[in-house]
């Protein structure tokens, strides 16, 4: 397999909900859970965590040592030079980014994707992107791509889409992407964190998954939310703002 890094993103100065990521469950920060859950199927020595400068997201310097994990500091706006920088710094020829406003992506999906991209000759691959073709629910979101394609794409960025990173290597032609689908459409299910209350119901599916020791994927998450007209209700009309949002 190429030399890859797995890089998750993560500030705490989120303008909809500041400190988001540090919000405690079972006493321990939202940012944790996502990386004890991802280092069950990815050797640890290849995740990072790639934060800002601002002195405020020295917290998440201080997770990544508590939990033996490398990290980086870079610009707090120009996020995509993040990932430019530790892919010079460690050589990469892959980078899988990971969100931390998804602590419940599915890390089995994580691996299995890797393999796929690992076997193909595409500059990108994505489980929710593009938005209007993905059957996974929102919060659930991998991305997998060359850095070498990373690079080529840089010149064809707006600055408005710095922080978004990969807009580029889905949206133009040039590049060779591929979406991975499932069979079952749970695109309107959503289980992100951006609102106060997505922290209610990431609290409450992650109580049911540690209750039931499931692993998490997107089918068990879904299943157990349709159970629950409240957490269905919160997901519709979240996922209804964070759509008119992006619009602006």
């Amino acid at each position: 397999m190429s030399n890859y890094f797995l890089i998750i993103q993560a500030r705490t100065g989120s303008k909809r909900f500041p400190e988001k990521i540090i919000k405690k469950i079972f006493g321990k920060p939202i940012l944790e859970i996502l990386i004890d859950r991802i280092k069950k199927e990815i050797d640890p020595t290849k995740i990072i965590l790639a934060t800002s400068l601002n002195r405020k997201d020295k917290i998440i310097c201080d997770i990544a040592k508590k939990k033996k994990i490398k990290f980086f500091r870079g610009s707090e706006n120009n996020v995509m030079s993040r990932f430019i920088e530790i892919g010079k710094i460690y050589n990469l020829d892959t980078i899988i980014r990971i969100t931390s406003d998804c602590p419940l992506v599915d890390p089995k999906l994580i691996k299995k994707m890797l393999k796929i991209f690992s076997k193909s000759k595409i500059d990108y691959l994505s489980n929710t992107l593009p938005f209007k073709k993905k059957k996974f629910p929102d919060g659930s979101d991998i991305e997998i791509f060359r850095y070498k394609s990373l690079i080529k794409s840089k010149k064809f960025t707006k600055k408005s889409e710095l922080e978004h990173v990969t807009n580029q290597l889905w949206k133009k032609k040039i590049f060779k992407k591929r979406i991975y689908l499932e069979k079952m459409n749970m695109s309107n299910y959503r289980y992100s964190l951006d609102y106060p209350s997505d922290f209610f119901v990431i609290k409450k599916i992650y109580y049911y998954l540690k209750k039931n020791n499931l692993n998490g994927t997107a089918k068990q998450i879904v299943n157990f939310i349709s159970q629950n007209q409240t957490l269905m209700d919160i997901g519709k009309k979240n996922l209804e703002q964070y759509l008119e949002n992006k619009k602006k």
